[in-house]
């Protein structure tokens, strides 16, 4: 976990004082490291409807600024266009520290999914902290009756086009995770896109769709109340939550992997030691048993990074997607 760095004082009087506040400036806004902050509660943008890991992730973080400023932490969901509506608003906040954004792989697929964006990922956010990561799952709805894969993916192919698949929305990380399925299986399946993961799920439970590549929190709970059936996970090791589930690879699509992340970006103008503050308190949270058990036995997998650490892991998740999306022809509907 980075450590903090300890704060200089500033000089108190004559040129010496200038001299330092306008290095501090020039170097990104950081003007004065023991400048109150926050001062007031913090606007947690989440650009997804309630229901799944990005709120999860983003409770988290609340969670964090109440333990850790003592403000409040104010859960935003702005959802809509593929989370772009939600991630636009947030990279025209106030470059302050009180609004942040919690959001997915969706900062690395949107954009290579839409020709033009109201926003860079790269160049109008500053990365603070990747959260957490998680495995999908394969489900579906029980009147499929198939136990495994390998008879999942022979029936599909009896019948193509028969069967819809639900997704978050179109682009989203289910979106792609299922095209990806069904351009290595030689599928075919109607894309049924929702406005996030908790009308997905309804839906499937409800028996309106068949399918979902789903992220594992928001599905563990319909899996264990025997309301959706389990096939396989999407990672490339087989889920601590359910060990006995074979990874899709083990399962018969070899190569398949494709994992969901959650991470929290600040406006890009946002001061360093106030990006470098959150990240090592959002990293510090982690290490905070009740609070890590709140991730753990939703199924995610705490993550923490330097911001630097996470800026280059996006960048590679940016390049992973597109090639993904050029593959599968997913496009934004």
């Amino acid at each position: 976990m980075p450590s903090k760095k300890t704060a200089r004082r500033m000089p108190v009087a004559g040129t010496a004082a200038l001299a330092a506040a306008t290095l501090c400036t020039a170097a990104g806004g950081a003007w004065a490291a023991e400048a109150p902050y926050p001062t007031r509660p913090i606007r947690i943008i989440v650009p997804f409807a309630p229901g799944g890991g990005n709120d999860i992730a983003a409770r988290f973080v609340a969670q964090m600024f109440q333990d850790s400023f003592g403000q409040q932490g104010l859960v935003d969901n702005r959802p809509g266009a593929g989370s772009t509506l939600g991630t636009a608003i947030a990279a025209q906040a106030v470059p302050d520290g009180h609004t942040i954004l919690v959001s997915h792989n969706a900062m690395a697929i949107n954009e290579t999914l839409y020709s033009k964006l109201p926003y860079s990922a790269v160049r109008d956010f500053a990365q603070v902290a990747l959260i957490a990561e998680t495995t999908n799952v394969v489900v579906v709805h029980p009147s499929m009756n198939v136990k495994n894969v390998k008879e999942l993916i022979a029936l599909l192919r009896s019948k193509k086009g028969g069967f819809n698949y639900a997704s978050t929305g179109a682009g989203g990380t289910s979106h792609l995770a299922a095209e990806y399925f069904k351009q290595l299986t030689g599928t075919d399946m109607v894309h049924v896109p929702y406005k996030g993961t908790g009308p997905a799920l309804a839906d499937l439970v409800g028996g309106s769709t068949q399918f979902m590549i789903s992220a594992a929190p928001g599905t563990l709970g319909f899996i264990k109340g025997n309301r959706l059936v389990a096939l396989a996970t999407t990672g490339v090791k087989r889920w601590a939550q359910l060990p006995d589930l074979p990874t899709l690879s083990e399962a018969g699509v070899p190569g398949y992997q494709f994992d969901t992340w959650y991470g929290a970006h600040a406006p890009a103008k946002t001061p360093r030691f106030i990006v470098a503050r959150l990240n090592a308190e959002i990293n510090k949270a982690m290490q905070v048993p009740a609070l890590r058990a709140r991730l753990v036995d939703a199924g995610l997998d705490p993550a923490p990074t330097s911001p630097e650490e996470f800026t280059k892991f996006l960048r590679s998740e940016t390049e992973r997607m597109r090639r993904i999306i050029q593959a599968s022809g997913a496009k934004a509907e």
